[in-house]
């Protein structure tokens, strides 16, 4: 399997202690990875260390054969993402703002812009100012523009944050069909654990900044039991072994 992303002893450590420790990922070619862990685990600090917002204390991220910091531009001009809460300059309409994320992509047209405010369901609303969206909208929004320039990886932090219902089915069948039909592989950070175990085929738990367990989720769940009872009972271990520390 060609690997599109890889991290060696990947480290980042905050004042308050919290961060990650020697994380060891790799992400193959058509992948859907899930990855899962209690707030303040280190997920997002993980995302953010592979996106290049900031920068690691010790450490390799390999991003299709691109050395990161150093190659990092080459490295990203493949892969779009959606890290934590999505911002906006929300005096702009949902049009304008994804005329200036194309900005950064050269091959986008606007018929590429129309198909993706289509996927999430704003195309109705495009010319309307973002300041009057709900969370939920703003959430669909930043989906479009992280798959806007057809990226090959999509890295996604807790993505459904805001979704209704129906934004969430419309999440679920969107993952599908991009990795299905496009090929498009998955990085993905969330809570919804019912859903990552219907979306990923591998998924990684994170606790207290180490990556504790990772897996194909058909072998994590050959004794039949649930993706939540699973995490449940790794987080368990993982409290035990640090309590016996």
């Amino acid at each position: 399997m060609t690997i599109i992303l890889e991290t060696s002893h990947l480290s980042k450590e905050y004042g308050n202690k919290r961060g990650i420790r020697d994380m060891n990922i790799q992400l193959h070619a058509g992948d859907v990875y899930g990855l899962l862990g209690p707030n303040g685990a280190g997920k997002t600090t993980f995302l953010k260390l592979i996106t290049g917002l900031i920068r690691p204390d010790q450490g390799a991220i390999s991003l299709f054969n691109y050395q990161l910091p150093e190659q990092f531009e080459a490295g990203m001009q493949h892969v779009g993402s959606m890290i934590e809460s999505a911002d906006f300059h929300e005096f702009l309409g949902a049009w304008q703002y994804l005329e200036l994320v194309a900005r950064f992509y050269p091959t986008v047209t606007k018929k590429r812009m129309e198909e993706v405010l289509e996927l999430v369901g704003l195309i109705k609303v495009r010319k309307e100012k973002i300041k009057g969206f709900s969370t939920g909208m703003k959430q669909k929004l930043a989906l479009a523009a992280a798959i806007l320039p057809e990226p090959k990886l999509v890295i996604l932090d807790e993505p459904t944050n805001g979704l209704d219902i129906e934004g969430t089915v419309m999440f679920r069948k969107l993952i599908k069909q991009l990795s299905t039909e496009k090929g498009t592989s998955f990085l993905i950070s969330s809570h919804m654990i019912h859903e990552l175990e219907q979306l990923c085929n591998r998924v990684g738990i994170v606790a207290d900044g180490q990556l504790k367990k990772e897996g194909y989720v058909t072998e994590l769940l050959k004794n039949n039991q649930s993706l939540e009872q699973f995490y449940i009972d790794e987080l368990e271990l993982s409290k035990e072994d640090r309590e016996s520390a």
